[in-house]
């Protein structure tokens, strides 16, 4: 078993994918293409006329853009939230370009290690962009060439037969990170091999830890404010609940108090 940094982290993710030769051999296995590329930014902004939008991890080369995030179930990252960024990381080559054409094919690839598959047959959704035959439902790759996609990967449902092998492959490496260890013998992929050599724990540097210590302090601080709000939520409701038997007339405050679970003092108070 090799110890290693969980891939759930952004710094680690970052510290894994912006090496070039791991950020195209994970496209080429989940999108088919070979990338020509050097270099792989990070934390890059889009500018365009609908709107400001950043992204985790971004390549080009002549022919594609290629976009990946991680997200570890954040609430408030949702499906039309990377629809969003999708559509205006796709304005923007338009706007760049400077007539209504593609120049290049978009790609979008978002990882969740925690979230809910929405799919009951596989871990992974496509969102396609590519016009089809309404009847055939064929893809008309003449008339439209660029097969924009944007996918949605649960790397905690990659045990789906029907999942292909190279797909399963980068989920599941990916998912047993989360524990701090991985056991290198049930990959023979030779590009997670690499992965798991680059996020080995004793590689990652003091100002990466911090960095963790930080993403997961705040991540706890996110999940507590949304219990509180949903607890003040809950109680708020009770409360008009309470409200509403009162002003009823048919029930004692005594009943209300005993129905609602609320205290006597406080039915009277409302």
């Amino acid at each position: 078993m090799k110890q290693v940094a969980p891939l759930r982290y952004d710094v680690i993710f970052k510290k894994a994918f912006t090496h070039p030769d791991l950020f195209t051999a994970l496209v080429k296995d989940f999108v088919g293409i070979q990338l020509e590329i050097d270099e792989v930014e990070h934390d890059k902004a889009f500018v365009s006329s609908v709107g400001n939008v950043a992204t985790k991890l971004f390549a080009e080369d002549p022919k594609n853009q290629v976009i990946v995030e991680i997200q570890h179930a954040h609430d408030s990252d949702n499906y039309e939230r990377f629809v969003y960024s999708q559509c205006s990381a796709m304005v923007k080559t338009i706007a760049s370009s400077g007539i209504y054409k593609f120049p290049v094919t978009l790609i979008t690839l978002v990882f969740f290690t925690k979230k809910k598959n929405l799919s009951p047959d596989s871990g992974i959704i496509v969102h396609d962009f590519g016009p089809r035959n309404f009847v055939t439902g064929e893809l008309l790759t003449d008339i439209y060439p660029h097969k924009h996609k944007l996918f949605f990967v649960f790397t905690n449902d990659s045990t789906h037969e029907k999942t292909p092998k190279p797909y399963r492959e980068w989920m599941q490496a990916i998912h047993d990170s989360l524990d701090k260890q991985v056991d290198e013998a049930k990959y023979t992929n030779p590009s997670i091999q690499a992965l798991f050599e680059v996020i080995e724990k004793d590689k990652i540097t003091p100002e990466e830890r911090a960095r963790m210590k930080e993403e997961h302090n705040q991540e706890e601080a996110e999940t507590r404010g949304f219990k509180e709000g949903e607890e003040k939520g809950w109680k708020e409701g009770i409360k008009e609940t309470a409200r509403n038997l009162k002003a009823n007339g048919k029930l004692t405050e005594e009943e209300i108090a005993s129905i609602t679970g609320l205290t006597l003092e406080i039915v009277k108070a409302l």
